[in-house]
């Protein structure tokens, strides 16, 4: 799996995941909200939310969730991904979206890739897992018809060169998509100032990826590199998740609860992979640090989010596209 610090994505096409909604339409903040609920009540907020099916549909994963198909969201945008016979899970991690996606496509053969062996061993008949390196050369003896990507921000060492083997790898009329989270973080009212704890954690995370020649703000030119590769039918979506539940519409304050329980449950984790190693700050300045934070995670005054890009493009086909 790549870095720790992307959300992984999963929806219908008609919303985006999680049900936010498109990042360049303003979140309207709830003004009205109590803001004298304390610590304790929130905490017990999240630890109820945590328990309901909704979020155990969550795989934990480097801080942010994935949802399931539950509820009819689906878990990917590509058009060919219902009709493909070989699907890749390029970063695997836990599995859950590959699982997922075979036991809902049982003509499909899905194929979970990740460096680190920690997939189940239940998984479905047409469902298996391999332990590679996708920075190192790719020596399948077959070609795919749909690979998935997501949350691998940081994970490759040169994207230009992960889309090239991808489009060398698929089928004509293949299909390639990338979920990934964008940085900085964002927000459109000013609350989010820069002195705060929050944004100088987005600041260092950057910092800290950058030092370690992994960059987390690739992400803005995925699009353009999709094409680059020669890709066709290029499409890119945006969408955002909120840092908490300070939106006023239902579905996106739901949202925003999870991703703070996610969030918060590995801040620590995705801190000092960048923040120690990258940045250079002891474990002891790190751990200081991120108390305030949470608080800003906290904070429903700070209306910040995560744009999300969903970016999908197909491989010519050899009759209408010459390759």
């Amino acid at each position: 799996m790549g870095a720790a610090l992307n959300p992984d994505g999963g929806a219908s096409p008609e919303a985006a995941p999680g049900d936010t909604r498109p990042a360049e339409v303003a979140i309207v903040a709830d003004d009205d909200q109590d803001s004298s609920i304390g610590e304790e009540d929130l905490d017990n907020e999240l630890s109820v939310a945590s328990l309901r099916s909704s979020i155990l549909s969550y795989q934990m994963e480097n801080g942010f969730g994935y949802h399931g198909l539950n509820k009819g969201r689906k878990q990917y945008f590509a058009p060919g991904a219902d009709t493909a016979k070989r699907v890749m899970d390029a970063g695997t991690g836990t599995g859950i979206w590959a699982i997922d996606f075979a036991d809902s496509h049982p003509q499909a053969e899905v194929v979970g890739v990740d460096v680190a062996p920690i997939q189940p061993s239940f998984v479905p008949p047409n469902c298996r897992f391999e332990i590679d390196d996708l920075d190192k050369e790719w020596t399948w003896a077959f070609k795919w018809d749909y690979i998935f990507t997501r949350t691998m921000n940081a994970a490759f060492a040169d994207w230009e060169v992960y889309c090239k083997k991808v489009f060398d790898n698929l089928e004509p009329g293949g299909w390639l998509e990338i979920i990934d989270a964008m940085y900085p973080i964002s927000c459109d009212d000013g609350t989010l100032k820069p002195d705060s704890s929050l944004q100088q954690w987005n600041d260092l995370l950057i910092k800290g990826a950058e030092a370690l020649g992994r960059p987390i703000t690739e992400p803005q030119h995925h699009k353009q590199r999709v094409l680059d590769a020669g890709f066709v039918n290029v499409e890119e979506k945006r969408y955002c998740w909120p840092t908490n539940r300070w939106p006023k519409d239902k579905n996106l304050k739901e949202v925003g609860l999870w991703t703070l329980a996610n969030v918060e449950g590995n801040l620590e984790h995705v801190s000092m992979a960048l923040l120690a190693r990258g940045a250079g700050m002891s474990r002891e300045e790190v751990l200081s640090f991120l108390a305030g934070v949470r608080k800003d995670l906290r904070d429903t005054k700070i209306h910040a989010y995560w744009s999300i890009t969903v970016v999908y493009g197909q491989k010519p086909t050899t009759t209408s596209e010459g390759s």
